[in-house]
């Protein structure tokens, strides 16, 4: 075997599985760098270590595909955690390089960062001489396995050192699919084929597994209406189709799902938003999951069956061609309902349109995004951070599937990571794909260092600003109660003189008819990056955050009663 360092070695094992690596330079990591460009990894740079881990993560959600992060030990290190700790909460695969504590010892300037990682719930891989690439190898799988962030730390006295030589162990096969566990399947199929309004809600595990296409036959062999969380968006569309389940939907169409008498449920964990805060679903309908957990991930499911969704949707197929004539009889009366339920989701209200007019003057978000959609190229993947606009790209952009809306920072509940996610993105989209990227002005002022980083990485990126010169969330959740507001605000910040400054066209939108410039820009080829700084109003509340509030409200008075 070719004599190479630790870092070498970690290198050499990360490239079978990465072909993509983020991150900052430092004391720490600057030989792992060294070796990775060695071994053909394409290195991304972002300019704060926090952007490293959510790069890598975004491109994940983006591509399928694994990736990997890295930064410097100590404060490289520590700057990283936020992301870390999301792509813990999201369940997404992905491998942080670190430097440490030199294997001797901890020195004055040193954290435990394993402890760190611990707590967040990442497992840490420390890396030896003498089996550098069996533990990389062994980190990676643990990832992939229990799609989970790892972090693989290579202590500083290590990094540079000789490796031992190592024959690397075959990496294990993939555990077999339990497809019908505990029988449950067939019990779950005489529940749908008995269902007279039966809904399949399909979650981001449904798409990771590929069962859109089987959940989506069943669909039309019950006569089923269909609906997706907002990280399924568009899996199951077709026939029946009622869009985002949660606050991102329509009125009409939660109301058709809270008429469904048995629902089954593949690999969404039924959050919060998702049950809009318990009152989506009936009380009297049956809620059957499907998931790669071992148990119910809320107390409203009734049935559970811990399986892979693509394998446990071919099998309800297969045992449905053996439903007796007075079950078919049932799936006639269900496919009624579907064709009453689409006539009066078609006739029924849609999303509010917004308006021309606002207290302030500023852009209606609603209206901003109604334009938008119909300005930005039809091939788009959306990226989103957190914060009060973040229903608006979901509600009103056309999002052709799931892999096309990227949100890293909803699982955590954080804000700030959106441009370090457009970087991984702009490294996994298609080519011919426009990146559009929808910010707050608080949480881009967080990352504001990486639209550098953006702009150097991205063939074809619109990065869309919602400006309202505040925090938005906390106006509405906290003014609205007479709160200061003094610290919700925030003084307004012209973001199209700072993208000019660094390499982006850019143009600040007060109308809607500002947008001429952003259709010029896509007209001349729609190439490298073009930010809209969108001066908005703060006058307009999200439906979702309305809906939250009143669930908080509500659960007070219950406490208080």
């Amino acid at each position: 075997m070719t004599s190479l360092t630790v870092s070498g070695r970690v290198a050499q094992v990360l490239s079978s599985y990465v072909s993509d690596v983020f991150g900052v330079m430092g004391n720490g990591n600057v030989y792992f760098l060294d070796a990775a460009e060695k071994e053909g990894l394409r290195f991304t740079a972002v300019r704060h270590e926090g952007a490293a881990i959510a790069a890598a993560d975004a491109y994940y959600r983006a591509s399928g595909r694994l990736a990997a992060g890295t930064t410097t030990y100590g404060p490289g290190y520590t700057n990283a955690l936020t992301a870390l700790a999301e792509a813990v909460q999201a369940q997404i695969p992905v491998v942080l390089v670190t430097g440490d504590a030199p294997s001797s010892g901890a020195r004055p300037w040193d954290v435990d960062q394993a402890a760190i990682a611990a707590g967040l719930g990442a497992a840490t891989f420390t890396v030896t001489r003498e089996a550098a690439g069996s533990i990389t190898q062994e980190a990676v799988e643990y990832a992939l396995a229990r799609r989970t962030a790892v972090v693989i730390a290579v202590p500083y006295d290590l990094a540079a050192v000789e490796a031992a030589d190592e024959e690397l162990p075959a990496p294990p096969a993939a555990a077999a699919v339990r497809a019908d566990a505990d029988g449950g399947l067939g019990r779950a199929a005489e529940l749908l084929a008995g269902a007279k309004r039966p809904l399949i809600l399909a979650g981001r595990g449904a798409h990771l597994a590929g069962a859109g296409p089987e959940l989506r036959e069943l669909a039309d062999r019950l006569g089923a209406l269909t609906a997706g969380t907002a990280l399924a968006l568009n899996l199951l569309q077709g026939e029946g189709y009622l869009g985002v389940a949660g606050g991102f939907g329509t009125e009409t169409a939660a109301g058709l799902m809270g008429e469904a008498d048995v629902v089954l449920v593949a690999g969404a964990s039924l959050s919060p938003f998702t049950m809009r805060f318990g009152h989506l679903i009936s009380p009297d309908a049956t809620v059957i999951q499907i998931d790669a957990a071992l148990q119910p991930t809320n107390p409203r499911v009734d049935m559970f069956v811990s399986a892979d969704a693509k394998a446990a949707a071919g099998r309800l197929l297969r045992l449905m061609d053996h439903a007796a004539p007075s079950q078919s009889a049932r799936a006639n009366a269900s496919k009624a309902w579907r064709a009453e339920a689409l006539k009066r989701l078609a006739e029924g209200p849609g999303h509010h349109p917004g308006s021309a007019e606002t207290p302030d003057g500023r852009l209606d978000p609603r209206a901003l995004a109604t334009a938008l959609d119909a300005v930005l190229p039809e091939r788009r993947t959306v990226v989103q951070d957190g914060g009060h606009f973040l229903g608006w790209a979901p509600m009103y952009w056309r999002i052709p599937r799931p892999q096309d809306l990227v949100m890293v920072g909803t699982a955590y509940q954080s804000i700030g990571l959106g441009l370090a996610s457009a970087v991984g993105v702009s490294r996994a989209v298609d080519a011919g794909n426009t990146l559009v990227l929808a910010a707050g002005d608080g949480g881009f002022l967080m990352g504001l260092s990486d639209l550098e980083s953006l702009v150097g990485a991205a063939a074809s990126a619109v990065v869309v600003i919602y400006n309202d010169a505040a925090y938005g969330a906390e106006i509405h959740q906290y003014g609205s109660q007479g709160l200061t507001e003094k610290p919700m605000l925030i003084p307004e910040v012209d973001f199209s003189g700072i993208a000019r400054a660094i390499g982006a066209e850019s143009a600040i939108i007060r109308k809607l008819s500002d947008l001429s410039a952003l259709t010029d820009w896509i007209e001349a080829g729609a190439k490298g990056t073009f930010v809209a700084d969108c001066r908005i109003t703060s006058s307009v509340r999200a439906p979702w955050l309305t809906e939250w509030m009143q669930a908080k409200e509500a659960e007070k008075e219950k406490v208080a009663g």
